[in-house]
């Protein structure tokens, strides 16, 4: 990794977490355990996972870059933990496409933000890019509400503004260690969870599949998410979350069947086809 270049490490790390990313959904989706019960296990397991990987790297250090993480690791922890509830429950709620088709705006989003937070003004190119996105999102409401999935696909939106925001709180405190923040946020998912979970018990394949999704596809994952924006700009970063917009439902069509609506697979493939291109020719200019 030291002999990479900032554009190398960040692309890198973001590359290898989307790609442990992508089974997540249909994991999600092959668990019997309920939405509450899922929640409070997606964050106490990766908490415990991370927390004592980092005790042993960093020692009593970890609590130092926690508490220099300042209004970033605040602002970080509650980004952190809202995603990380609403992307579970939108699952539960709506077409896996659907959800991860609203995760894959978050470029934009983040764009957008960046430009009001960071002062990093977007070119004409990316709001054309902005502008053609937000409208293919809100054909996808249109036919959510007519198919009663409104609430999942708002979450997934919801999920979206919390990585764009998150991304571009790392980008303007990349100076700080934000994974110890993250930790903390996982500690405070499964402490709301609690709230509201009915049954603790694992049984039968869930016993397998719940622990392989904590840790390969979300504690893994996480870790690597948070340190990328340190080397790449946030919008980037958000940018290989397309890869999971494209093989995660492939994943959910082909083990389970579950097929997307024609206006889901046509609004997406305006949404993916506008980043994919804006990416490009933002790369071909650079």
């Amino acid at each position: 990794m030291k002999n990479l270049t900032d554009q190398q490490k960040g692309s890198l790390l973001a590359f290898i977490a989307v790609m442990f990313i992508t089974p997540d959904s249909l994991l999600i989706r092959l668990s019997n355990v309920d939405t509450w019960g899922l929640v409070f296990y997606r964050g106490i397991i990766p908490f415990f996972t991370v927390f004592f990987g980092m005790l042993i790297i960093y020692k009593l250090s970890f609590f130092k870059m926690l508490l220099s993480s300042g209004y970033h690791g605040i602002i970080y922890v509650i980004t952190f933990s809202i995603t990380n509830i609403t992307f579970v429950v939108s699952i539960q709620n709506t077409n896996v496409a659907n959800t991860l088709v609203m995760i894959a705006t978050a470029p934009m989003l983040s764009a957008i933000l960046g430009a009001i937070i960071l002062k990093e003004a977007p070119d004409k190119k990316t709001w054309v890019s902005i502008i053609i996105t937000f409208l293919a999102i809100i054909y996808i409401f249109f036919d959510s509400i007519k198919l009663g999935n409104f609430y999942g696909d708002i979450l997934g939106f919801i999920t979206s503004v919390g990585l764009a925001v998150g991304a571009v709180t790392i980008r303007s405190g990349k100076s700080k260690n934000l994974v110890p923040a993250a930790v903390i946020g996982k500690l405070f998912v499964a402490f709301f969870a609690l709230f509201f979970i009915k049954n603790f018990a694992l049984e039968n394949n869930d016993l397998i599949i719940v622990p392989l999704m904590c840790v390969l596809c979300v504690a893994i994952p996480f870790v690597l998410v948070t340190i990328a924006p340190r080397f790449i700009p946030a919008a980037e970063v958000n940018l290989f979350f397309l890869l999971e917009t494209i093989i995660g439902p492939i994943w959910v069509w082909m083990i389970i069947k579950e097929q997307p609506s024609i206006e889901t697979l046509l609004g997406g493939i305006v949404i993916i086809s506008t980043i994919a291109i804006h990416s490009f020719l933002k790369l071909k200019n650079s």
